[in-house]
């Protein structure tokens, strides 16, 4: 029997931080007044941290410091965790995450934290929803995933997109907590940038990784797109995490510990994305 067909069901879209936001929610109170609300804290957090943290924003903070880094002695708190986080970040990546010198919206280069901010802010966002017992959250940031099931539910199901042909999967994980995060060129072309060579990185189509924060999935499976074709290695060594890697050429390989039906290595049933 379908435990999740004796549970009400329902989703709030809006279009925050450029992209859409989709949240869904699993359980008996959905339908109640206070679950809007709190829903709706959840959307208002999240413009929020656009607000705070867009660069395409001449308002926001980082918009006003031009491309400067925020001096973490006088920022907010929350600039200050964000900055501190993306030295974390470029720590753990070995500099293939670097939010110090990336192109910025009106030209040039500057601090730009928006690989860390989305996954970031989605996790505090979601904090709006954690005294829900008995119900099950799938929040959606632009096809970065956060998850949630109580005990004994089911699993979310998450697609996971072929970068070559957006309207086909290559693979459905199922997640009844963590993340599932995804960077690559399908949708917004090269925007990642080879923090070493200082252009576009173009040896990686798409990256998605699975783990148990949504922040760390999304930095991880940016700098794999930054970092390139040796990124399934190194992906292959973060403990907790597990990746699918489609090359330039359109070969899907995923880390031995990946939770899809995808094999580790090279599929022979993939053959190469259009």
């Amino acid at each position: 029997m379908d435990v999740t067909a004796e549970l009400d069901r329902r989703a709030w879209v809006a279009q925050v931080m450029g992209l859409p936001v989709s949240v869904h929610l699993r359980g008996p109170r959905v339908r109640a007044d206070d679950v809007a609300r709190r829903v709706a804290r959840v959307f208002a957090e999240l413009r929020e941290a656009d607000a705070t943290f867009s660069t395409y924003r001449p308002d926001s903070v980082l918009g006003r410091l031009g491309g400067a880094a925020p001096d973490p002695a006088t920022a907010p708190p929350p600039v200050r965790e964000v900055v501190e986080l993306c030295e974390r970040a470029r720590a753990r990546t070995g500099g293939w995450f670097d939010a110090r010198r990336l192109p910025l919206p009106g030209g040039g280069t500057g601090f730009d934290p928006s690989g860390l901010v989305k996954g970031w802010a989605v996790e505090r966002a979601a904090r709006h929803l954690t005294g829900l017992p008995g119900h099950d959250l799938c929040l959606n940031a632009g096809g970065d995933v956060l998850l949630r099931t109580a005990p004994g539910r089911p699993a979310w199901r998450v697609g996971v997109e072929d970068p070559g042909r957006p309207d086909r999967l290559l693979d459905v994980v199922e997640r009844a907590g963590g993340a599932v995060a995804t960077s690559g060129t399908a949708r917004r072309g090269a925007h990642i940038t080879d923090p070493r060579a200082g252009r576009p990185a173009d040896a990686v189509r798409s990256v998605t990784v699975v783990g148990p924060e949504l922040l760390w999935a999304d930095v991880y499976a940016t700098a794999a797109v930054a970092r390139g074709a040796d990124a399934l290695d190194w992906l292959a060594t973060l403990d907790g995490y597990a990746a699918l890697l489609v090359d330039a050429a359109g070969r899907v390989r995923a880390t031995p510990d990946w939770p899809g039906s995808r094999p580790a290595g090279r599929s022979p049933a993939a053959g190469p994305t259009r």
